[in-house]
């Protein structure tokens, strides 16, 4: 393999890598319970389906064209880098099948037991059969290939069991003089039904719960599908392809931006095959057919992995009522100062708020929204919609604001990677109820998670309104950490008000005095930021930057940050995902460290801390330091003036920096050490305490009320 930088940078793609590694480690970790620890196996497999569709589509695109792309890869040719990718992706596959062999030991010790179709007990056969009968049969789409004119598209992502029957019959070879004969060999494919939960629960015996996947109890069932044919023997091996998720959008000015996003989506499932993933157990004649069969050569990823793939499905197992099995839930704490029974609006007039999900109730924006759906004073709405959660609250209350006679006004984003098909569906819904869309600027996606309301006021105009971290989905509010803004302040909202009327004419240059917005400013006004605690430290005065974020793989700001750095300004990073940034280097980065949390929750929010002489500025931002966040999006980036609401995300910043356990460290080796505890120092789970910072704050608002 490659080296992993080129010395200033690691590689992105091989840093992402190393997260998802970051996360097969919980799968691994013997402290972290045990359903939780299946439930990140599937994370791991789901985050690795994104990357090959996206990232490893696109050097693979790179690759193909005969260019090397060492210049925008930094360094690196897309043909090493494709050749590396694979490798390393084997490598986390075997142990991802190590940790679940591991797992499944485990499972049975606790009379959780997980049987296939050669392990089924007696009591449980009639069970299973009936359930195929009943409700997997008529699910199933089976084909048989052999005389078929043209081979079937295999859908992205889909589990398939690749079937072979060999037939009693025996057929002539006529390839030479002697008439050899040969027995038949028949070929099927049948595609894993999505509409049922992959794992089923079967009777329990004994108190002991017996689980067994869906491809086992079609297998279990292979001769009640294949009973019309003479076969002496049948297996069936699991194929899964991954495609090109690029969506090419047609030029065609006569369609609207929803047309040409819904017909780019179906063209999708034809996508070019990036990766193919088999049971390693599969014969070599039937690999060898499906691969020609699919026109899969040497430059497409083969990956040959277990007996199952799709373990995302993992995400979704079930509890089985083994709450001793999984993290205790923490209630969401309320927001001190507020509540939700009286009016949000009227506390954001007289304060900023902060929320911090999951460690407090998400239901403050969802009340802010509803308030100002009915508040009669309130006449226009305008919000940004990227992702949203599947029955959506956000825009239920956005519907019922437009009923109630306020203009709504939603930026909904058409290319939301993956959420194309579910944002088209909502896009429809809200057309039919009157809401004005605005579906995003050529080239540019939209980002930012902003709301503002226009209320009338004493005959005058004011506004309220909210910045987010974090898209507005109450689901991933649950488990992503994010920080929203509840905000009176006029100046803010103004420039919020500007990016729409950006939003709406997109070729006039607009000046912001507050927010920092991609494309625009974000990336000047940052290194503006930066700069300032340079000078500082030249000229011997307190000088650091607290930078929390999910990815840093901008190799500009990095240099930035290296500078920073030479100059004696003081850096800590958290950074969840890639960082390409390569810390502790003498001469380049020694006054840089950098270190990413995975644990229960999802590490989601921004925030960015500038010392300014022990005067800090505080900023939250939907923005990490990615080109495509500062250059190519349009993202917001926003100042946080209460000294209250500050002093919260310095002090959580510095809750989260003093983790030490599941806390790793960021190096050009990738080898994702822990950060090391002294014997003398007491155990710190970043996440729990900030729960309890929280728990805290509450308690201490709570006395002095």
């Amino acid at each position: 393999m490659s080296d992993t930088s080129n010395y200033k940078y690691i590689d992105r793609e091989k840093s992402w890598l190393a997260f998802n590694a970051r996360v097969l480690q919980e799968a691994a970790d013997s402290t972290v319970p045990l359903l939780e620890r299946l439930r990140f196996l599937g994370i791991f497999s789901n985050n690795l389906d994104e990357f090959f569709r996206v990232r490893y589509a696109a050097i693979r695109r790179l690759y193909l064209s005969g260019k090397s792309g060492e210049k925008l890869l930094g360094g690196i040719t897309a043909q090493q880098l494709v050749k590396d990718i694979t490798e390393i992706v084997i490598k986390q596959q075997s142990e991802s099948l190590r940790i679940l062999s591991i797992i499944e030991k485990e499972l049975k010790k606790e009379n959780i037991i997980i049987v296939d179709e050669n392990q089924l007990l007696p009591e449980h056969e009639e069970y299973v059969k009936d359930f195929f009968i009943q409700k997997v049969s008529p699910e199933l789409v089976t084909i048989i290939l052999n005389d078929l004119a043209e081979f079937p598209i295999l859908k992205d992502t889909v589990g398939y069991l690749a079937v072979r029957l060999v037939m009693k019959k025996e057929v002539t070879l006529s390839a030479s003089i002697f008439k050899n004969k040969k027995k038949e060999i028949r070929y099927a494919l049948i595609e894993i039904p999505k509409s049922f939960n992959r794992v089923t629960v079967l009777p329990s015996i004994n108190n002991k719960q017996y689980i067994m996947l869906l491809d086992d109890v079609i297998r279990y069932n292979l001769n009640s599908i294949f009973n019309i044919f003479d076969y002496e023997s049948i297996s069936a091996h699991m194929i899964k392809i991954t495609r090109d998720a690029q969506l090419d959008i047609d030029s065609d000015m006569s369609k609207s931006m929803l047309e040409k996003i819904a017909t780019s989506v179906k063209e999708r499932r034809i996508g070019e095959p990036v990766r193919f993933v088999y049971d390693k157990s599969i014969e070599k004649d039937t690999l060898d057919f499906f691969l020609k069969k699919m026109n899969i050569d040497a430059s497409d990823s083969l990956i040959p992995g277990g007996r199952y793939h799709n373990r995302r499905d993992y995400m979704a197992f079930p509890n089985l009522g083994r709450f001793d099995l999984l993290y205790k839930p923490k209630e969401p704490l309320a927001v001190e100062g507020l509540s939700l029974d009286g009016s949000i609006l009227n506390k954001v007039a007289k304060k900023d708020f902060l929320l911090n999900t999951p460690y407090q109730s998400y239901s403050y924006l969802i009340k802010f929204l509803r308030e100002i759906a009915l508040d009669p004073k309130v006449t226009t709405i305008k919000i940004t919609l990227y992702r949203l959660a599947k029955n959506s609250q956000i825009v239920s209350s956005l519907i019922n604001a437009a009923k109630n006679g306020k203009r709504v006004i939603v930026q909904i984003e058409l290319q939301a990677r993956f959420d194309e098909a579910s944002n088209i569906s909502y896009a429809e819904m809200m057309q039919q109820e009157g809401i004005e869309l605005i579906f995003g600027i050529k080239g540019l996606k939209v980002h930012s998670k902003i709301c503002v309301a226009e209320r009338i006021e004493d005959g005058k105009i004011k506004r309220y309104g909210f910045i987010s971290t974090g898209n507005f989905n109450e689901s991933t509010a649950k488990v992503y950490t994010d920080i929203t803004l509840f905000t009176c302040h006029q100046q803010i909202l103004k420039d919020v008000n500007k990016i729409f009327d950006f939003f709406d004419v997109n070729y006039k240059m607009y000046r912001y005095k507050h927010l920092l917005v991609s494309p625009h400013s974000t990336r000047t006004k940052l290194y503006k930021l930066i700069d300032r605690e340079i000078d500082n430290a030249k000229n011997g005065l307190p000088a650091s930057m607290d930078l929390k974020m999910n990815s840093l793989s901008d190799y500009p700001m990095i240099n930035k940050l290296y500078d920073a750095s030479n100059a004696g300004v003081k850096i800590r990073l958290q950074v969840r995902g890639i960082c390409s940034l390569i810390p502790g280097v003498k001469g380049m980065s020694e006054n840089i460290e950098a270190i990413s949390i995975v644990d229960n929750f999802l590490e989601h929010s921004r925030a960015y801390i500038f010392c300014n002489n022990n005067e800090p500025e505080v900023f939250i931002s939907s923005a990490d330091f990615m080109t495509r966040n500062l250059d190519e999006r349009v993202e917001v980036t926003c100042p946080i003036y209460d000294e209250d609401c500050k002093r919260q995300i310095i002090e959580t910043f510095n809750v989260g920096w003093k983790g030490n356990v599941k806390a790793r460290l960021h190096s050009e080796k990738l080898d994702n050490k822990y950060r090391v505890r002294k014997e003398s120092e007491p155990i710190f789970r970043a996440q729990q305490e900030t729960y309890n910072y929280f728990v805290e704050r509450s308690k201490s608002i709570n006395k002095q009320n």
